[in-house]
């Protein structure tokens, strides 16, 4: 087809679109119906699983495959970044990325304990596939839509994804709770890893079809290249010292996300594992309910957040979101029964979509006057990956070494506490060093 002008409703359409085909794998396979799956594959009380030579916790070690996963990630990103922004062709990449993590999403249909090497493998491909896709995703913005477009185009994608994933959820809820045992039910849960995968690959092909192929074209990949997403990286460091505001937010950004994702990441482990659940039945389906709970309530969050950040400001509102935080680290170490999870996840709901979107927009509004702006949000997509990795690692230790989530989702509660200090020290206005 002939390429469609920038800013063209047509092409602002399908680029938003993509939201709608990836998005169902961070609900089914990140959030909700892969983590029960996982949980359930451990019959005895004893959750031990041999990988790499190692006795594993059940849950520890898929938390640290997740943090490795994102180390990957926060490794790549930068290259690819680098690469997007030099590469004629980033819709050959993009594609790529996309069908390796539709790959992994039906590969996890065998996800099985004795071939965990390879089930691990599918689980790595969809986490990778994901993330890979959006760094291409992300950097087709600037591309397709004009500066006062992107903001109004970006919460139409998110709000394509949200409404696709959840529908999908729900039609994977009832495959679910259609069968009669246990049995049945986790084959019910391997057919729904098909149908995240077939869901990904398929509806993105109009994203595909109607993308142009990117804004230059001809040039051969380098070592300089690869390296000059690094280069980006370290340029953006460099000028972080002339900014002291930028500097001192983002350290606080750093420490408390590494808690909120870590969390959101392993909430239903957590769930699974640690609440009295009357029945496997009841333990699946509450599952399922609290993950859509946490998505509804969400959005009620995210607005709640802005207005109040209108009211008294982003720093003061991040400070008391992180004292919400806090406080339901301590929640969680001692809820015991599912009314107590579904009210930890209404609060988790509350403040998870409300402290994302915040954390974000403040970053950009104490962003210097510059045009380079995919460098500076590109440090910080891989700062927030590496606080991950770190969050996840101690997370995972700590679940190893005592043997109770709980322990770990306690020890959290120093990082929002160390937010909130660093929080009140970014100045109120802009000071240079």
């Amino acid at each position: 087809m002939n390429q469609l002008e920038k800013g063209s409703k047509k092409l602002l359409n399908a680029w938003a679109f993509y939201d709608w085909a990836n998005s169902v794998y961070t609900l089914t396979i990140a959030s909700s119906i892969f983590p029960i799956f996982y949980s359930a594959l451990f019959i005895s009380e004893v959750k031990s699983v041999t990988a790499f030579g190692y006795q594993f916790k059940s849950t520890a070690l898929i938390t640290f495959v997740t943090a490795f996963t994102f180390l990957v990630v926060a490794i790549i990103s930068p290259i690819l970044s680098g690469i997007a922004d030099y590469v004629g062709n980033k819709k050959k990449f993009m594609k790529f990325f996309c069908y390796v993590g539709s790959a992994g999403c039906i590969g996890l249909y065998w996800f099985d304990l004795d071939r965990i090497h390879l089930s691990l493998l599918f689980y790595f491909m969809g986490l990778i596939g994901y993330w890979g896709s959006l760094v291409y995703y992300n950097s087709y913005l600037p591309d397709i839509a004009f500066e006062e477009q992107q903001d109004s185009i970006s919460a139409k994608g998110f709000s394509m994804g949200y409404i696709g994933s959840v529908l999908l959820l729900i039609i994977n809820l009832a495959m679910v709770m259609s069968q009669e045992t246990g049995e049945e039910k986790m084959q019910m849960m391997r057919y729904s890893f098909i149908t995240v995968g077939v869901w990904w690959a398929l509806f993105s092909q109009y994203t595909f079809y109607v993308l142009p192929k990117g804004v230059s074209s001809g040039h051969k990949v380098t070592k300089s290249v690869v390296l000059n997403g690094f280069r980006e990286l370290m340029g953006v460091w460099e000028q972080l010292k002339e900014n002291l505001r930028l500097k001192r937010y983002l350290y606080a950004f750093f420490v408390f996300s590494m808690a909120v994702q870590t969390i959101m990441l392993v909430a239903v482990y957590f769930g699974e594992e640690e609440i009295a659940w009357e029945s496997d039945d009841a333990k699946t389906t509450g599952l399922i309910v609290s993950i859509l709970v946490i998505q509804l309530v969400a959005i009620l969050g995210a607005v709640l957040t802005s207005r109040t950040s209108a009211k008294f400001g982003n720093i003061k509102t991040l400070i008391g979101v992180n004292f919400i935080w806090m406080a339901l680290c301590f929640y969680a170490y001692f809820m015991e029964t599912p009314i107590q999870f579904y009210v930890a996840a209404s609060l988790v709901g509350l403040v998870m979509g409300g402290i994302q979107s915040l954390a974000r927009s403040t970053y950009s509004k104490f962003l210097p006057e510059t045009e380079d702006t995919t460098s500076y949000f590109s440090f910080f997509d891989v700062a927030e990956k590496i606080g991950i990795v770190i969050g996840m690692l101690i997370y995972g230790f700590i679940d190893q070494i005592t043997g109770s989530m709980r322990n770990s989702i306690l020890f959290l509660f120093i990082f929002f506490l160390m937010g909130i200090i660093l929080l009140f020290k970014v100045p109120k206005q802009e000071i240079k060093n």
